[in-house]
C-alpha cells in the first residue's frame, strides 16, 4: 500500500478529506500536530517551542544556537519511525521532509483560491469576512516559512506534489475520490527499492541528530550504510572538521562508511559555526551606540558568544514577545525608555533573562537601582572584554542551573 501525504492550505476542507481517504484505504490518519507531540515527548522539547522554531521566523540567535536545524533533525527521526508502517496517511506540512527517493508516497497537495478559503474561514471560525481573510494569510505566512526552509520554495509549487487538488472546483468526496485512485495506481506499490530508501531516510536522520547533539550542522545523506556529509560553510581547518564528523557518525548504528565533500556554498563568506552548548548563544546587546554595539558584538562572537543587537528599549522588549535571550546587556541612558524601565519590565515579565547593566553614565543611585530591582551584575563603560566575557558567562550559568 502506497503512503499518502496531504498537503493543505489552510481552510480548505482537508479534514474532511482527509478522513473520506483514510476511510475508503484502511489508513491511520497522523496529522502534523502528533509527529509534533511526539517529537515533543521523545526529545524533550516543548511543543509550542518546537512550533514555533519550525514554522516561525528564524531567530536572531539561530546561527549560534542551531536550534531550527536541531528541531528539523528531531522530527525527521520521528517521521522515519512513522514510515515502518505500511497503513499510513500523512496529513500536514512535515512530510516535506521526505526525500523523494521515496517512490511509493504519494504527495497530494490541497488547494483553493482566496475567496473559496475565506469563505470557509468565516463558517468554521464564525468571523467576518475581513477576519476570515487574516486568518487565512496568517497561516499562509507559516507555510512560507517552512517551505522556504526545507525547499527553498514557496508552498503552492506544484513541482513538489504528485498530485494538485482543487477544492474550489471539487467537493470533498470527489477531492477523496481522486486521491483515492491515484494512490491505487501500480507505480505507488512499494519496491525493494523504495523500502531500502526508507531505511536510508531513518539512517540520515539518526545521524543529523547525532551531529545536531554535537552542535554540528551539515548536509546528511544515506545509502545502503553509507553517509555522505556535506559542509556547505567555509571552515579554515577542513580536515580537522572532517575527521571530526567522522569520529561523531560512524558510531551510529548502521553506518559502514562515511564520506565528506564540500557543496557549492562552501566558498562563500559565511564561516561554519559548531555550536558549543557550553557558552551562551542567545545574549541580546541594548544599547543606542550603535558603533559600540556592534564592535562588542563582534568581539564576543570571536569568543563564540551568539549575540544580536537591537539600539533601544522598545525595540528589546518587542524582540522578547518573540524569543527570550538567555542573557541582555542593557545600556541605562538611551532615547525613549531608558535601561532602567527596560530593567523591571524584563525582570517582571521574564524572570529568566539575566541582565548585565553596561552603562557610562551611570551613578551610585543606579547601582543601588539596578542591582535591587534584580540586575545580575552592573559594569561601567569602557570595559575589558575579558570581564565582560567572564560575567555573561558567570549569568549564563546561572540561567542554566535555574
Amino acid at each position: 500500500m502506497a503512503v499518502i501525504d496531504i498537503f493543505n492550505a489552510a481552510y480548505v476542507k482537508s479534514e474532511e478529506v482527509a478522513a473520506l481517504v483514510a476511510a475508503e484505504l484502511g489508513l491511520a490518519a497522523v496529522r502534523d500536530a502528533e509527529i509534533l507531540s511526539a517529537t515533543s515527548e521523545r526529545f524533550g522539547i516543548a511543543e509550542s517551542r518546537l512550533h514555533r522554531t519550525l514554522f516561525g521566523k528564524p531567530s536572531v540567535f539561530n546561527s549560534f544556537t542551531h536550534e531550527r536545524e536541531r528541531s528539523v533533525a528531531c522530527m525527521r527521526a520521528t517521521l522515519a519511525e512513522q514510515l515502518r508502517r505500511d497503513d499510513l496517511l500523512l496529513f500536514g506540512w512535515t512530510g516535506l521532509l521526505i526525500p523523494r527517493t521515496i517512490s511509493h508516497l504519494l504527495r497530494a497537495l490541497l488547494a483553493a483560491d482566496l475567496p473559496f478559503r475565506a469563505s470557509v474561514a468565516t463558517a468554521t471560525e464564525g468571523v467576518n469576512a475581513e477576519e476570515a481573510m487574516r486568518l487565512v494569510h496568517k497561516a499562509d505566512e507559516s507555510l512560507y516559512t517552512w517551505t522556504e526552509y526545507v525547499c527553498g520554495g514557496n508552498p503552492w509549487d506544484e513541482s513538489l506534489y504528485d498530485v494538485v487538488v482543487p477544492m474550489g472546483k471539487k467537493s470533498v468526496e470527489q477531492a477523496a475520490e481522486f486521491i483515492v485512485d491515484n494512490a491505487r495506481r501500480a507505480v505507488l506499490v512499494p519496491t525493494a527499492q523504495s523500502s531500502q530508501a526508507v531505511t536510508d531516510f531513518a539512517l540520515a536522520a539518526r545521524v543529523e541528530l547525532a551531529l545536531a547533539e554535537e552542535g554540528h550542522s551539515v548536509g546528511v545523506e544515506a545509502k545502503n550504510g553509507v553517509v555522505s556529509l556535506t559542509i556547505n560553510k567555509n571552515v579554515i581547518m577542513l580536515s580537522r572538521l572532517e575527521e571530526e564528523l567522522k569520529r561523531l557518525v560512524s558510531p551510529v548504528k548502521g553506518v559502514r562508511d562515511v564520506v565528506t565533500r564540500v557543496g557549492k556554498d562552501f566558498y562563500q563568506a559565511d564561516i561554519y559555526r559548531r555550536a558549543d552548548f557550553s557558552l551562551p548563544s542567545k545574549v541580546l546587546l541594548v544599547d543606542d551606540e550603535r558603533e559600540f554595539v556592534e564592535t562588542l558584538s563582534e568581539r564576543l562572537t570571536m569568543r563564540d558568544v551568539g549575540s544580536a543587537v537591537v539600539y533601544d528599549g522598545k525595540q528589546a522588549l518587542d524582540l522578547l514577545q518573540e524569543e527570550e535571550p538567555e542573557v541582555m546587556i542593557l545600556d541605562l541612558k538611551m532615547p525613549g525608555m531608558d535601561g532602567i524601565e527596560v530593567l523591571r519590565r524584563v525582570r517582571r515579565d521574564h524572570p529568566n533573562v539575566a541582565v548585565i547593566i553596561l552603562t557610562g553614565h551611570g551613578s551610585d543611585r543606579d547601582r543601588e537601582t539596578c542591582m535591587a530591582l534584580g540586575a545580575f551584575a552592573y559594569l561601567q563603560k569602557p570595559v575589558d572584554i575579558d570581564v565582560l566575557s567572564s560575567t555573561v558567562k558567570s549569568a549564563y550559568d546561572k540561567v542554566r542551573a535555574s
